[in-house]
């Protein structure tokens, strides 16, 4: 691997990982999948959510994909069945503790086609599911998983299929690829907002840093 200074990894992360390369308590991170050097994840997957993740070696594109407003498009699986009315509160925003949600694009969908999860979710045979297509442009600490609680329908699966024109596609789990250059320039166009004040500006040194919460 080429020490390219724009160099962007787009990482299918794993139920069970960790979005850091290193813990205390021997958890699986990325460290167990990626030894790409000086690359950084840019916003954060809970442990028990999977998907799509990117990692930019430059400190400056990180900051920007943390701070600014930009699609993020999720597949999520949830307890019971949504109806028009719910659907519409989450197309609306919802107030959740730390704040209205923006509006987000959500419909119903057919089960997509991905691996089971490892371990497989709980279910209750009793009570039915159904698969919803989110895109949120917010990166709050888990807040599609607040979002559907919300509205009555908890999450039993979350997977990030996309980040502005970026998605999953060519990827296994657990699998890594380095964007293309239109890859990268596409994802450059989508970033529409300026970074917040504060925001990611110092390449990491030594320890890789913690990434910033995400709405996984």
């Amino acid at each position: 691997m080429s020490r390219d200074p724009e160099l962007v990894i787009a990482f299918w992360k794993p139920y069970g990982v960790l979005t850091a390369f290193t813990d205390r308590e021997g958890r699986a991170t990325l460290a167990d999948h990626i030894e790409v050097p000086d690359v950084y994840p840019a916003g954060r997957l809970d442990r028990d959510s999977e998907g799509l993740l990117l990692l930019p070696r430059s400190p400056d594109l990180r900051g920007r994909l943390t701070g600014s407003a930009h699609p993020r498009r999720y597949l999520v699986q949830v307890e019971g069945v949504p109806g028009e009315g719910e659907l519409d509160q989450l197309r609306r925003g919802l107030d959740l503790k730390d704040g209205r949600t923006g509006p987000a694009e959500v419909a119903l969908i057919d089960p997509p086609d991905l691996p089971p999860r490892i371990p497989p979710i709980r279910v209750r045979k009793t009570v039915p599911d159904r698969w919803l297509e989110l895109t949120i442009t917010e990166g709050r600490n888990r807040q599609v998983r607040r979002m559907t609680a919300a509205v009555g329908y908890p999450t039993l699966r979350l997977v990030r299929d996309a980040v502005g024109p970026v998605t999953l596609e060519r990827l296994r789990v657990g699998e890594w690829r380095a964007l293309g250059p239109d890859e990268r320039t596409a994802l450059e166009a989508a970033l529409v907002s300026p970074p917040r004040p504060g925001g990611s500006s110092r390449r990491g040194r030594g320890r890789r840093p913690r990434a910033p919460r995400s709405p996984g």
